[in-house]
């Protein structure tokens, strides 16, 4: 497909709306990887107002292309696809049904052709480096962020707590939003400071001893993150291998969304490049979580169950935990992805035959038998994607309710333990 055919000098070539996270550094990132991999030359990018990134090239014919990026929150992004400002929108959290319903014209945006995880984040929360507290449970979370609690002193630390967060229309406020306050029926305090820009938010928390703030993990700079825990599941920093599998608490999917009823050449260009692995290598140097499959080591820990000690011990868990979409025992959009990303992984490193384990996960039951069965189930529901590609397995296995990620008291915390491991042995 010849992509700069119908280009015209000074035309606009792609635009991207939306996420502060994603536009400010890693959208321009994969833009110019993409532009370079063609073999482009005169690759430019500059930042014509604040939020705005414009990243232009020139083709062998002397053809100019220009990609603009917006960054000024996820919501936007949206917006701007409905008023046909925007050939993509780039989002920090999941299109909502309310959108999904406006759009509905341009197509389902969240089929599996139009929504596109482009990068796993973890939205840290951060507190000066002085600050002596390490970890904080997300109904601590909520209360300091409602203002109920004020005081350092009531946490260990000392002096008033002064609160930042991001402004309205940042997919990351209203993940944060989702996972801390809407669970605990809290509201953020009016004394909250608000603003766009997660860089400038974290500048401001590592100059205030007393402040607390919440941002992307690529943003954290010079601010100490804390380890964060939710309902019965342990304590976890926002590490890398605990991003990766969507254990830690505050862990979250990076989007891109393309509208099926107004398709554009250049469009699928990007995703497709930015989920290839030179473009998942451009997000992990951009301080973001890659896709890319990799193969772990867990520390063993008294809380395990005996055969998931065993595991731990003789095994390596992949980087990927398969997920389920809402109220579904269907895989969801990138946990269809990652099985593609899991077979070539097994078959790489000749592991197809007899070395994986599959090990279920689900949500707290009123029968503990019926919750081993179905997380058994989930696990069962991805064997059968996994064989299509000859994957014989090791073993199958169901823990139910153990080992939670998240609480059980809301529905968004159970859906984050209805999950599915992979384990590969020697």
């Amino acid at each position: 497909m010849n992509l700069s055919a119908g280009a015209h000098a000074d035309s606009v070539t792609l635009r991207i709306q939306g996420s502060n996270t994603m536009g400010a550094v890693l959208v321009p990132a994969l833009i110019r990887g993409l532009l370079e991999a063609r073999g482009l030359h005169d690759i430019q990018t500059r930042s014509p107002s604040p939020g705005e990134q414009l990243v232009i090239a020139q083709t062998q014919d002397g053809t100019s292309l220009r990609f603009e990026v917006g960054a000024h929150g996820s919501r936007t992004g949206f917006d701007s696809l409905l008023a046909g400002q925007a050939d993509l929108a780039a989002s920090s959290r999941p299109i909502n049904d309310q959108e999904r319903s406006r759009l509905a014209s341009l197509g389902d945006l969240a089929s599996f052709g139009a929504e596109h995880v482009i990068a796993i984040d973890g939205v840290a929360v951060i507190v000066h480096p002085d600050n002596p507290l390490r970890q904080l449970t997300t109904r601590q979370l909520a209360q300091v962020f409602s203002g109920e609690i004020h005081d350092w002193n009531v946490l260990g630390g000392r002096g008033p707590i002064h609160v930042l967060a991001r402004d309205d229309r940042s997919g990351t406020w209203e993940t944060f939003r989702a996972q801390v306050l809407t669970p605990h029926a809290k509201r953020l305090t009016a004394d909250a400071v608000r603003l766009e820009s997660s860089e400038q938010l974290s500048d401001r928390v590592s100059a205030d001893r007393y402040a607390i703030g919440f941002i992307g993990l690529a943003s954290v700079r010079n601010a100490r993150a804390l380890a964060i825990a939710d309902g019965d599941s342990r304590f976890m920093a926002p590490t890398i291998s605990l991003i990766a599998t969507q254990d830690y608490p505050l862990s979250r999917r990076l989007y891109m969304y393309s509208p099926p009823m107004r398709p554009s050449p250049w469009a699928d260009a990007l995703i497709a490049f930015a989920q290839s692995e030179p473009g998942q290598a451009i997000v992990a140097q951009q301080g973001f979580v890659a896709q890319t499959v990799q193969a772990m080591t867990v520390p063993v820990s008294p809380d395990m169950p005996a055969l998931y000690r065993q595991l731990a011990r003789e095994g390596r868990r992949l980087s990927v935990s398969f997920r389920f979409a809402e109220g579904s025992a269907t895989l969801d959009n990138k946990a269809l992805a990652d099985v593609v990303r899991v077979q070539d992984y097994l078959r790489r490193h000749h592991l197809l035959q007899n070395k994986t384990t599959l090990v279920g996960f689900g949500d707290a039951k009123d029968d503990s038998a019926r919750a081993v069965l179905l997380s058994r189930l989930r696990a069962m529901a991805v064997r059968r994607e996994l064989a299509k590609a000859d994957v014989v397995f090791r073993d199958i296995q169901g823990f139910g309710a153990q080992l939670p990620v998240a609480t059980n008291e809301v529905d968004e915390g159970r859906i984050k333990n209805r999950r599915v491991e992979v384990w590969v042995s020697p």
